[in-house]
Parts: C-alpha cells; structure tokens; sequence
C-alpha cells in the first residue's frame, strides 16, 4: 500500500522505519520486506524525486580503485542480475523500465601522462578482480567510430552497466509494496521519539510513526536529518550537472569517460570539478556529465558548469559539435569527506542507522547496500565487513557531534 498525504497514521509497532524514498531506500525496502521485516517509507517529497531522479543510472565498476567501495560496487554489480530476475518475474512491464544495459564502459586518457596513470589504475583494478583489458586504436576506432582520434590509451571494462534510473527505483519499490511495505510520501521528518535514551520512532509532518529500527537513507539530506535526530553525521551535498542532447540515431555504444573523471569523483576540492563523461540512452538521447561542486543547497544551473562539460564532451566526440542540447538538470549527491558510504547502527543512539553517503555511486551500490544491512540488521555476517563503512569514523562523526541527544516525549 501507497499512501499519499490523505493516508492514515502509521500504527505502533512498525519493524523498520526507512527515512527517504530515493534508490537506496528503494533497495532497503525490498530487500528488508523480502526478508520478512514489517517495512515503512517515509519520503519527504515524492519517490525517486531528488538525487535518483537527477542522475545518470550508473552502475560501475570502472571509476573505484582498490578498496572497500569497489569491493562493494563488484559485489553489487554480481547481485544486479539476479534482482533483475527477480522484478521480472514478479512484474514485467516494471522490470523493463528498470532499462538496464551491460554496455561496458571504455576509460580513455588523451595525454601521455594520463595514459600512464590510466594504466597503473587498470593494473591496480585487475589485481583487486576487476576484468578490464588495454584498447588499442584500431579497437577503440571498432568499439567507439565516433570517438576522437586523439587519445593516447584506452580501457574496456564489460561489467559497466546502466539503469534508467527512477524506473529501477520504481521497480524495487513495487516489489516491496507486494511484499507488504507501506510508502508515504510528503511525509517529512521533524524530530526524534525517544525512550530511555532509544530511537523508537520519529515525528513527521503527518503525525509520529513509531518502529524498532530506523534507517536514514535521506541521501544528500541525511546530514539535516541527523541533525535532527540528534546525533549529526557529515554527509553534505554535491552538485553535479548533466547535458542532455536530442535524440540520435547510434552514435555512442558504451559509457565512454576521460581518465580525469576517476580524479574528479576523488577530489576533496569544494571548487568546480569537470570531466568527459558521453554515454547513450535507450530512447536516443546522450547523456553528457559530468560535474561536481559543492555549494550547498544551491540549485541553480551554472553557466561555467556547462560550458564545461559541453568543451570536454566535445573533446572526446567532435561529432557533437552540431548536436542540439536539449535541456540540462543538476542534482545533489551525498558527499562524505573521505568517498566511502556510511552504513551500519549509529553508536550514539540506540535504533538509528545509516545508510547514505554513496555520492554518485548510489543507483550502482543500491541492491549491495540493501543486502549488507539486512544482513547486519539479522546479526549475521555479511559478504563485505561493514566496518569501513562504520558511522564512528574520523570523516563523518567528530567531537562536535557527541553531545548527548536531548529527550522529544512520546
């Protein structure tokens, strides 16, 4: 059931409380009402509205070194197809809209410096098991005939994938609305419920919805939230810009990005970061990215932003030079200081969790997330050691937010 702002108050008892109905909560909510949990959304806008809705789909690989992100986007990219399945067989019709694609993605520098940092990055990805080979010209002219000739090396990693990306979170929502889950929507958080010093529920603008465990999966709005509930992590919000083209017949067969794209996800760099990224869509349209920059709230179109992204894109495809754009949107991502998600139980009050901080990877490290929380929720192991994801982290807690949480009555 899906309720509206003319819905019913939620009773008491609700098992788990997922604050956000973005793709990450979407992941949750079917994974957890899969798994037996009684499930509530709380959204305050509409589903898929704000960071899901502002983003390119991307499922990679490609863009993470070594580490425990890119153990988390393997182990998510092997969960895809059979969730995939799963949707399908349930509802069709909502599985197609999911429109996912295993194009592969191609890494291209077009400097000599960056070809030699590309490589030592492939190499350093193969040695973690990521599949990735060299391209050379006469490949890359095969795989991408569009593509400018002035590139020094390429990468080709076939696990690359893209989802259409409200459609995967409509159809993961769907499945658990089946399940049992109940969504409400324009339902905002405004504080916390709290009884002897635990989390039992939180007070929204349609009224107290009570549960055992609440998730903040608020994604750039997690740090508000939090605040909110007392105990404030640093998730902050990233802008990023996308230009959208007309329509075209094929021109452009895999996600194709500049090296620099790895750099400009990495940076702590607050100032405008730019990098090539062209990839097609299912109905026509390039997707041309990508952007970052931090400035808050803000969500104003930047003229610099564009400018930007349209001279790299064209960089890479001088095709495009007569292509029509045929709008532009920018959105925000949650941002933590040192890349990594925030995931796992809030050490400073009992029944908060976390789930948000995923930046731009959030669509691709949904389903994974989803898997390794219901498993830390059940007390059982899960396939990736969440510790590095850990809420008491340097990067998102600090002093300043160990002050104990002060008592809203029930």
């Amino acid at each position: 059931m899906i309720l509206d702002s003319s819905g019913a108050a939620a009773p008491a008892g609700t098992d788990v409380l997922i604050i956000g109905g973005g793709m990450i909560g979407c992941a949750l909510a079917d994974r957890l009402a899969l798994d037996g949990a009684s499930v509530r959304v709380c959204e305050a806008g509409g589903l898929a509205s704000g960071t899901t809705a502002h983003g390119e789909g991307n499922v990679l690989v490609s863009d993470k070194g070594p580490g425990p992100e890119l153990a988390l986007a393997q182990y998510s990219r092997e969960l895809w197809p059979g969730v995939l399945d799963r949707l399908a067989e349930r509802a069709p019709e909502e599985a197609a809209a999911v429109e996912w694609e295993a194009k592969g993605g191609i890494v291209v520098a077009t400097t000599e410096a960056g070809a030699v940092a590309l490589d030592e990055f492939a190499r350093s990805q193969r040695a973690a098991g990521v599949r990735c080979e060299n391209l050379d010209a006469d490949q890359l002219a095969t795989a991408e005939p569009a593509l400018t000739r002035e590139v020094t090396a390429g990468v080709y990693y076939p696990d690359d994938a893209q989802v259409q990306p409200v459609g995967a979170a409509a159809a993961l929502i769907g499945s658990a609305v089946a399940a049992g889950a109940v969504v409400e929507t324009r339902c905002a958080v405004t504080g916390p419920i709290l009884s002897a010093g635990r989390l039992i529920g939180v007070l929204t603008s349609r009224g107290p919805r009570y549960a055992e465990v609440v998730i903040n999966a608020a994604g750039p709005w997690s740090g508000p939230v939090s605040a909110l509930l007392g105990a404030p992590i640093a998730v902050k919000p990233r802008r990023g810009d996308v230009l959208i083209t007309a329509p075209l017949p094929p021109t452009v067969f895999h996600k194709v990005y500049d090296a620099d794209y790895v750099g400009a996800v990495g940076s702590s760099d607050a100032a405008l970061q730019s990098s090539a990224v062209v990839e097609s869509t299912r109905g026509g349209p390039l997707l041309l990215g990508s952007s970052r920059r931090q400035c808050g709230f803000d969500d104003r179109l930047r003229p610099d932003s564009l400018a930007a992204i349209a001279r790299k894109a064209l960089r890479l495809y001088p095709v495009l030079s007569d292509v029509a754009i045929m709008r532009a949107y920018g959105g925000f991502r949650p941002y933590v200081d040192d890349h990594l998600p925030v995931l796992g139980p809030d050490p400073r009050l009992p029944g908060l969790w976390h789930a948000t901080g995923h930046e731009g990877a959030g669509i691709g490290l949904s389903v994974g997330t989803a898997q390794l929380l219901a498993a830390a929720l059940a007390g059982v192991p899960g396939a990736i050691d969440i510790a590095s994801f850990a809420v008491d982290r340097p990067a998102v807690i600090d002093s300043l937010s160990l002050e104990p949480t002060p008592e809203t009555s029930r």
